[in-house]
């Protein structure tokens, strides 16, 4: 039986918001839509579409280029996206932001330029063991190039990483350490000033996963001692193929190119060539122009609503949710705490695999992810093949919490 939060998030005009997202008006079947998996990817404004509509319509052209007038125009839009971007993750030098497809990229991006350059045999790479998949293995690979060691900070009971020995685990050898800003499993938020001064204290470079952070908190690079972050645009409510790299300026300034080929470049010759400076080096052929300047609207959206707000409106909504899914019988992970932790709230459900829990919400118009999240050894941890996870955007209501719990009702009828 459906039961509603007490006081609805004050934070957000929540009704407001959600009709700026058309796809929020359909239905599966015959029944609304409820989208529940904004950890992969969010949903995207009228806001966010209507400007790449108009890029195409009235200003499509390669970048950097042509000296007419709506290359000129398309070249101004992307390096407005950029400053625009650098703004939103407190970046004062606009150079500082590498465009590409996202965190992913961003991170392969690094591990290449960066660690092969620099890491060396007997040399540690720290991550720890909550990362998802695109923030282990690029480092896999960086350590098997260079012989460098992976070592890991380990997840405490509560979800929680355990930092009780980690003076032994970042040690003089330690040259990088890597960690998720927000874990898209248990949502829990590592103290990263902690993280950053521990990496710094030994000479070491401080990377942040930034795909779940930076789409629902406020984040400052610099005041944070951040050196690498990474940014998917598509989770927080830009396009898919959006986002990129944040460096500390001495750092790209040091790296080698990551792809090769027009634009990057200063001067070719037949048997070498001579590289553009940042972030251009980094930018190799025709880019991701109009889901760059989506991006650029979807950082005005949520500048506009603020992100202050956008966190409160997330922590009331997941403290409502982890307090009703436990009510309801589910073996919840991660941290309890809101001020911990962010929206994406990982599950089991009685004897129900998560797969088959997916399934039948799906018939009851509920979107939520089964699976192991691409963080498999974290899975291991807990034990479990997958969990089912539920995660919370600035469109989300305490009504599609109530419309979750009511539809796992469904799924114990179904499978006893």
């Amino acid at each position: 039986m459906a039961k509603v939060m007490d006081q609805q998030p004050a934070s957000l005009d929540v009704a407001r918001i959600r009709q700026d997202f058309p796809i929020l008006a359909r239905t599966v079947g015959d029944k609304p839509l409820v989208y529940l998996d904004s950890a992969a990817t969010s949903q995207k404004p009228r806001q966010v579409i209507g400007a790449i509509t108009e890029f195409y319509e009235r200003h499509n052209a390669n970048v950097h280029r042509g000296v007419y007038t709506i290359a000129e125009e398309a070249t101004a839009l992307y390096e407005g996206a950029r400053e625009k971007l650098a703004r939103f993750v407190g970046a004062s030098d606009p150079a500082c932001i590498v465009f590409n497809r996202g965190t992913t990229e961003s991170t392969n991006l690094v591990a290449h330029a960066w660690g092969r350059k620099f890491l060396r045999e007997g040399d540690q790479i720290v991550l720890s063991m909550a990362e998802h998949h695109s923030n282990l293995i690029p480092w896999q690979f960086a350590a098997r190039a260079t012989g460098a060691e992976v070592r890991f900070i380990p997840v405490a009971e509560d979800g929680t990483l355990d930092l009780s020995e980690l003076s032994s685990i970042v040690t003089e050898r330690t040259r990088i350490v890597a960690v998720t800003g927000m874990s898209n499993v248990l949502g829990t938020l590592p103290p990263l000033a902690v993280l950053s001064e521990a990496a710094h204290s030994v000479g070491a470079v401080f990377l942040v996963d930034g795909a779940q952070l930076v789409p629902h908190a406020r984040v400052d690079v610099e005041a944070t001692g951040i050196d690498f972050l990474t940014i998917s645009g598509h989770k927080m409510l830009g396009p898919t193929a959006s986002g990129g790299l944040y460096g500390r300026r001495d750092l790209l300034e040091q790296m080698d190119p990551f792809l090769g080929g027009g634009e990057m470049i200063r001067e070719v010759w037949l048997d070498h060539a001579t590289f553009n400076g940042v972030p251009g080096k980094f930018e190799a052929g025709t880019m991701n122009i109009a889901e760059e300047v989506g991006l650029a609207a979807a950082i005005d959206y949520l500048e506009g609503l603020g992100m202050d707000a956008v966190r409160e409106h997330e922590k009331q909504l997941t403290a409502y949710a982890i307090g009703r899914l436990v009510e309801a019988g589910a073996t919840v992970y991660g941290p309890r705490d809101p001020e911990v932790r962010g929206g994406a709230v990982s599950f089991w459900y009685k004897e129900v695999h998560p797969h088959d829990l997916a399934t039948i919400l799906d018939q009851e118009g509920v979107a939520i992810r089964a699976g192991h999240h691409c963080a498999q050894p974290l899975m291991r941890i807990l034990g479990v093949p997958a969990t089912a996870r539920a995660s919370f955007y600035v469109y989300n209501t305490a009504e599609e919490v109530d419309a979750l719990v009511d539809a796992l009702g469904k799924a114990e009828d179904i499978f006893g």
